[in-house]
């Protein structure tokens, strides 16, 4: 078997590519052949990505590898100039996020997008409040006591610790606060969760909040796509690192059987030839195989 081939659970061969296996599983969420510019500026080119229902993705690069405008397409925040993108199988057009939530798919940006003078049961809530109507069209208070029970189940099925649900999330730790914005997606009932860099800027302690946090999202049976620089949160959480380089996806590891310096070869591509022959390791990247790995003259490029 290739040293850093991707082992699926089916353990079929894939033809051609040495010491790769074939999963035969539906993703929970595939892209192919995505390409999106701006301008001159050419992010993305012939991009293939997939993740599996619990299972933990890593989408690592460098700056302006094109890592943040993949998980926008992905969130229905851009539209990819050219590509498909299938949930479970079946093709769909994600126009908008909202297309995205019903597709299934939440985001959970670096900024979190949480109310600092909210209390924990509003901000899980924020937009989606729920009403208790005594009287249609006239007196429509909302439904605390619903809303709070709720609230108390997330993040109990998260295991999420916090001093109470009217704290304001203000008075939260970094981590706290993270997780409160993973259990916001949670009660929509996601199939695929997008974490844009969860562990930024949270202490020793916060950061393992939040890498058990996404374990306990794996465990769930819910796909995790986590961009992040720190590769040894990547290499903690994470079952394959993507990665992406120059707007294109130039290698798939297996972390159970790669080095860190494997990894940070593909980013900077330092290892060129070692780039090529993981690229392609998944059945679902195949098709790219065909796309060479060599040395590029720094370009101006847009993350």
């Amino acid at each position: 078997m290739a040293e850093n081939a991707y082992v699926a659970p089916a353990g079929k061969p894939v033809p051609g590519v040495s010491g790769a296996v074939a999963d035969s599983r539906i993703p929970a969420l595939q892209l192919r052949g995505i390409s999106k510019a701006f301008g001159t500026v050419q992010a993305l080119e012939d991009v293939d990505f997939e993740v599996f229902d619990g299972e933990v993705v890593g989408l690592v690069g460098d700056n302006g590898a094109g890592k943040s405008t993949l998980i926008k397409i992905m969130a229905g925040a851009y539209l990819a100039d050219t590509g498909e993108i299938d949930v479970d199988g079946h093709k769909v057009s994600l126009n908008s996020p909202q297309d995205a939530t019903r597709a299934g798919i939440e985001t959970v940006y670096q900024d979190l997008a949480l109310c600092d003078n909210l209390d924990v049961v509003a901000n899980l809530f924020l937009g989606r409040e729920e009403i208790s109507r005594f009287v249609p069209f006239l007196v429509q208070p909302m439904n605390e006591v619903d809303m709070e029970r709720r609230a108390r189940e997330v993040l109990t099925q998260l295991d999420v610790k916090i001093p109470s649900l009217r704290t304001p999330v203000a008075a939260l730790s970094g981590g706290q606060r993270q997780s409160i914005a993973v259990a916001k997606t949670i009660l929509r009932n996601p199939r695929v969760v997008l974490l844009d860099e969860p562990t930024a800027a949270l202490g020793v302690a916060q950061t393992r909040q939040v890498l058990n946090l996404i374990s306990r999202l794996r465990s769930q049976g819910l796909a995790v796509v986590v961009i992040s620089h720190n590769l040894a949160d990547i290499f903690e959480v994470v079952d394959r690192v993507v990665v992406m380089r120059l707007g294109r996806r130039v290698a798939t590891f297996d972390v159970r059987n790669t080095t860190t310096e494997q990894v940070v070869g593909a980013i900077t591509g330092a290892e060129f030839g070692l780039a090529a022959r993981q690229y392609g390791d998944h059945p679902a990247a195949e098709g790219a195989r065909e796309q060479p790995v060599t040395p590029a003259a720094p370009t101006m490029t847009a993350e």
